[in-house]
C-alpha cells in the first residue's frame, strides 16, 4: 500500500522563553494565537485531518508539531484531536520515530560515560518489585546501571514511591549526582529531569486526560524518548500482559515489545524486551513501603518467592545481555547472578545505593510492616481460579494514603492454590476495617477445580537469547522476613 505523507512544513524558528507564554490554559478552551515561525491554525487543522483520514505525517511537521506545542502556537485542543486521531488510526513505523525523535529534541540528553551502562523499564503492574532487586543484582555483577524510573500510575506502583518510602532518600539528582553515584556503588536510580523530554511530560499529561493513553505507537514513542535521553547504551524493557497491566492480550504485548526493541535500535542503542505475565501480583507485598522490605528480604536471602525470583533472573541476564553482547554466555550469567545474591553482593550494592542517595542503613534494616493488620480469609474450600489484580493494586494504593507507606497488602494464595475455609488469601496492613477486608477477600476468585498453570514470559526479542533457569532456597540463612508470619 502507498503511503501517504503530508508536506506540512513550518519555517525555522526559535522558541519564545517560557516566561513569554502568550495565553492562559483553561482546559481545552484556549484561544488560537499565531505566532510567526511555527505551524499555523491552517496547518495544524490539515494535519489532523489527514491523521483522521488515515495517512501519515512527515517527520519534519512531527517536529514541527511539537516545537510549536511547546511554544503555545498550537493549543490543547488542536493537539487532542491529533492525539485521539492517533489513536484511532494508529501510527506508523516512520511516525513512532519522527516523534521519540521530536520528543528527544525537546530537552537536554544525556550520555553515560560507560559504554556498558544498562537501564530497564517496565510497562507497570501490581507488586513489581523486580526493579529493586535487579538492579543492584546486575550491578553487583560488574555492570553499570543507571535507571531512571516514574511515580505511580492508576493502580500500578512506582518505583520511585517505593525508594521514598524509606526516609531522607533523594530521587530529584542533577545528572551529574547521578552518574556519580553510578560511577562509585555501581547504580543509582532517579526520577527523570525536567530537562529531559519535556514534551512527553506536557503530552502526557494531555493524553492522561483525553483518554488517549492506550496507543501503541504513543506509549512506544513516550517510553523510548525517555530512556534515549538518560543516556544509558542499553534498554530491557518488560512488557506487562495480562488482567493487571496496561496491555491485556498477548499479541498486543509482543507487537508494543517488538516495536520498542526496534526504536531503540534505530536510535544506536542496544536493546531486548520480554512480555511477563500480570494475570496476578508479581511479588507478595503490595504497597510502597512494603515493596521495599520486600526487595530488602529478597536481596538478603531471607524471603523467597519463585514467581519474583523468576522475573529478576530473565531480566538480570538480559540486562547483561545487552551490556556486553559480545561475551554474553547465558549460562555464564546464570552463575553470576545467582553468586551475587549468595554471596551478599547484591544486598551490600543496595544498601551502599541507597545509602549514596541519602537513606540510612539502619533505617532500611528496621522497616517493618505497619502494625495494624488482619487476614482477609477465604469463606471456602477449593482452588485459587483467578485474583482481580487491578482491585488489590487500588486497595493498596487507598490504606498507602490512608496510613502510610508501611501499609498495603501481602498476599498469601496464588493462584492455583489450593486452600482451605478460614485460610488467609492476604494480610492487611494499616487497616482493620470490616469494608476494607471483605473488598480484599472479594479480589479472590474460588473454583472446585485446579486451573491450568500460567506462563510467567510469554515473549522475548531483542539481543541474545536466553532460558535462565531460577534455582531459589540455596540462599543464605539469616533473620526472617518481615514480611513472613511470626
Amino acid at each position: 500500500m502507498r503511503r501517504t505523507v503530508a508536506t506540512l512544513h513550518a519555517v525555522p524558528r526559535k522558541v519564545p522563553p517560557s516566561t513569554e507564554r502568550l495565553r492562559t490554559r483553561r482546559g481545552l478552551r484556549v484561544a488560537f494565537v499565531r505566532i510567526p515561525g511555527f505551524l499555523d491554525e491552517a496547518m495544524m487543522r490539515r494535519a489532523i485531518a489527514r491523521k483522521r483520514d488515515g495517512g501519515a505525517l512527515e517527520d519534519r511537521v512531527w517536529h514541527d508539531i511539537i516545537a510549536s506545542y511547546l511554544a503555545d502556537a498550537i493549543d490543547d485542543a488542536q493537539l487532542a484531536a491529533l492525539l485521539m486521531a492517533s489513536t484511532i488510526r494508529g501510527l506508523d513505523a516512520d511516525e513512532t520515530a519522527a516523534l521519540t525523535s521530536a520528543f528527544v529534541a525537546s530537552g537536554e540528553t544525556l550520555h553515560a560515560p560507560d559504554a556498558r551502562t544498562v537501564d530497564k523499564h517496565s510497562s507497570g503492574g501490581v507488586a513489581d518489585t523486580a526493579s529493586l532487586v535487579v538492579v543492584p543484582l546486575v550491578a553487583a555483577c560488574g555492570v553499570p546501571v543507571a535507571k531512571l524510573s516514574g511515580r505511580a500510575l492508576g493502580h500500578t506502583g512506582g518505583t520511585l514511591d517505593k525508594l521514598e518510602a524509606l526516609p531522607g532518600l533523594r530521587t530529584d539528582l542533577a545528572p551529574e549526582a547521578f552518574f556519580s553515584i553510578v560511577a562509585r556503588v555501581g547504580c543509582a536510580i532517579a526520577a527523570q529531569s525536567a530537562r529531559l523530554v519535556p514534551a512527553d511530560k506536557r503530552i502526557y499529561a494531555l493524553r492522561d486526560r483525553t483518554s488517549t493513553v492506550p496507543a501503541p505507537g504513543l506509549i512506544a514513542a513516550s517510553i523510548v524518548s525517555k530512556k534515549i535521553a538518560g543516556g544509558a547504551h542499553a534498554i530491557v524493557y518488560d512488557v506487562k500482559c495480562g488482567n493487571g497491566a496496561f496491555m491485556h492480550d498477548i499479541a498486543g504485548a509482543s507487537a508494543l515489545a517488538r516495536s520498542l526493541v526496534t526504536l531503540t535500535r534505530a536510535f544506536g542503542r542496544r536493546a531486548r524486551a520480554i512480555v511477563s505475565d500480570m494475570n496476578e501480583p508479581l511479588g507478595r507485598a503490595i504497597g510502597t513501603g512494603l515493596e521495599l522490605c520486600e526487595a530488602r528480604d529478597l536481596l538478603r536471602g531471607t524471603h523467597d518467592d519463585p514467581r519474583l525470583l523468576a522475573i529478576v533472573m530473565r531480566l538480570g541476564s538480559a540486562m547483561l545481555a545487552v551490556a556486553v553482547p559480545s561475551s554474553f554466555d547465558a549460562a555464564l550469567a546464570r552463575t553470576s547472578l545467582e553468586a551475587a545474591l549468595r554471596s551478599g553482593r547484591a544486598y551490600e550494592t543496595f544498601v551502599a545505593m541507597l545509602v549514596a542517595q541519602g537513606g540510612s542503613a539502619r533505617d532500611l534494616e528496621t522497616m517493618a510492616p505497619h502494625p495494624i493488620s488482619i487476614d482477609a480469609v477465604a469463606e471456602r474450600a477449593g482452588y485459587v481460579t483467578g485474583i482481580e489484580t487491578v482491585e488489590l493494586g487500588e486497595r493498596a494504593r487507598d490504606l498507602v494514603a490512608a496510613s502510610g507507606a508501611r501499609a498495603g497488602i501481602v498476599v498469601r494464595a496464588r493462584v492455583g492454590d489450593r486452600i482451605a475455609r478460614g485460610e488467609t488469601f492476604a494480610t492487611v496492613h494499616g487497616d482493620d476495617d470490616a469494608a476494607m477486608v471483605a473488598a480484599v477477600a472479594r479480589c479472590f476468585t474460588i473454583g472446585e477445580d485446579a486451573p491450568q498453570a500460567g506462563t510467567l514470559v510469554y515473549d522475548e526479542t531483542g539481543e541474545g537469547s536466553d532460558d535462565v533457569s531460577v534455582a531459589t532456597g540455596a540462599a543464605r540463612t539469616p533473620a526472617r522476613s518481615t514480611l513472613e508470619r511470626k
